[in-house]
């Protein structure tokens, strides 16, 4: 049940950029795919039935963990949106600054959900997902904070995400419905897409860089 909820959830989440966010085109037909965004609602629907079929023959309790999943993902977008736009005008808001800090921490928790399910594709052991999860938070921020010009350069880093973030939802699917996963697969995937992203990145950033100088 929880290994269809959230690959359903990661999977929503990929088609959602896919057809719908704003992004750099790191692969032929992601532009096209972006011009017929009304489709996503399409393609999740059909991607929802589907699943709650198949998982309907196996056990009832996955088919309803699929539509929780579903569910989830609609939930944490409307809040997600709603965060962006109210984050934007914090500081219009005349709060103290205490309120500001409690409010990013809000803000920070619903964009945390994707990692937290995406670690179930690795691991189901909560106390290494909660370690593995607050280092990842702690090693990103500090990243981020310090870097965040130089982090705009790589221009492709969320299409790596992405596209691992669709792979690890179609491993979990997969081990719901009992097909073996070798626990290797999800760091390997993992991985080499990123890596893939971070090389084009690279390539491009210092492409920039040449053309600057010059």
């Amino acid at each position: 049940m929880l290994l269809a909820g959230g690959g359903t959830f990661l999977v929503f989440l990929f088609f959602h950029w896919l057809f719908i966010e704003p992004k750099h085109f790191g692969l032929r037909g992601e532009q096209y795919i972006q011009t017929k965004g009304v489709w996503f609602y399409a393609v999740v629907s059909i991607l929802l039935a589907v699943l709650v079929w198949f998982a309907l023959q196996v056990n009832p309790l996955m088919a309803f963990g699929a539509v929780i999943g579903s569910t989830a993902f609609f939930i944490v977008h409307g809040f997600r949106q709603n965060a962006e736009a109210q984050e934007a005008k914090l500081q219009d808001r005349g709060l103290s600054d205490v309120s500001k800090i409690f409010y990013l921490e809000v803000i920070d928790a619903t964009f945390s959900i994707d990692g937290v399910l995406g670690a179930f594709a690795f691991t189901l052991s909560v106390p290494l997902i909660l370690v593995g999860n607050g280092i990842g938070a702690f090693v990103v921020r500090e990243m981020t904070m310090g870097n965040i010009e130089r982090i705009k350069r790589y221009l492709y880093l969320k299409n790596g995400a992405m596209y691992s973030i669709l792979c690890l939802g179609a491993i979990m699917l997969a081990d719901s419905f009992g097909i073996h996963i070798p626990p290797w697969l999800s760091p390997v995937v993992t991985f080499g897409i990123v890596g893939y992203f971070l090389y084009k990145s690279l390539q491009v950033a210092k492409a920039l860089s040449a053309k600057e100088a010059a």
